[in-house]
């Protein structure tokens, strides 16, 4: 079983596209954040703490510790309820641009290349989204797509994505993972389940899905090949 290990040694670069092997993995579950589309949360602090929010707010412990953050997440508060909440939590009256534009300020984008694997991965396994999102992220990063891509959205690279605030579930709880396991009849046993947060990676391993912590540094285009031949190998 794959958990979590670190890929090793060499890669051959004809990894990056369709590759063909025998591997019990058949279904593929991704993140998106710091998986497909790379993030980076300290721009958003930085970026509230330009607009004037001081570096020893309780504001920062807010943005891990608040149940607002997971309530947005879930779609359980709208939009304007999240920026309301925000202007009380700072003391400060910003707009909702001055937020959204903060709020952005971590989505940074898919890198090269990673569209068209995610159609060559989808020929060869089951493959599937599952995103932590909120209402602001999501419209921006469809906006993204349509202005670099040319697409409307990711629903093309997937059998399905899923995004937890139009679900009413978030990770790392376990019942958005049952959900999209039940939904399509997944074997855990062959599912690789591949996530940048340990808290994720924790509950997909007590549901028995093979895992895989996601790193920086890694690329998903060599990474996926890498792991399956690890599984192939270790099987």
């Amino acid at each position: 079983m794959v958990e979590g290990s670190s890929p090793s040694g060499p890669t051959s670069p004809r990894n990056a596209g369709v590759f063909y092997f025998i591997s019990m993995i058949k279904n593929i579950i991704l993140d998106y954040g710091n998986v497909i589309f790379d993030i980076d949360h300290q721009l958003t602090i930085k970026a509230f703490q330009d607009l004037g929010v001081k570096q020893d707010s309780t504001f920062f412990g807010h943005l891990q510790y608040n149940p607002l953050f997971d309530q947005f997440e879930m779609g359980k508060i709208s939009a304007n309820q999240f920026r309301d909440d925000i202007r009380t939590i700072t003391q400060h009256n910003y707009t909702d641009e001055q937020i959204d534009e903060a709020w952005n300020t971590l989505l940074l984008g898919i890198r090269p290349g990673y569209l068209e694997y995610l159609m060559d991965l989808k020929s060869q396994f089951r493959t599937f989204l599952l995103s932590n999102n909120n209402e602001i992220h999501y419209n921006a990063i469809l906006h993204y797509l349509q202005n670099n891509y040319n697409v409307n959205d990711m629903s093309n690279y997937f059998e399905k994505d899923y995004y937890s605030h139009l679900m009413g579930m978030r990770k790392p709880n376990a019942d958005i993972f049952e959900y999209v396991i039940n939904k399509h009849d997944l074997n855990v046993t062959e599912t690789l389940f591949v996530d940048d947060s340990p808290q994720h990676i924790e509950t997909a391993k007590k549901l028995g899905l093979h895992t895989h912590l996601m790193l920086r540094n890694e690329d998903l285009r060599t990474l996926i090949p890498h792991l399956l031949s690890l599984h192939n190998h270790d099987n």
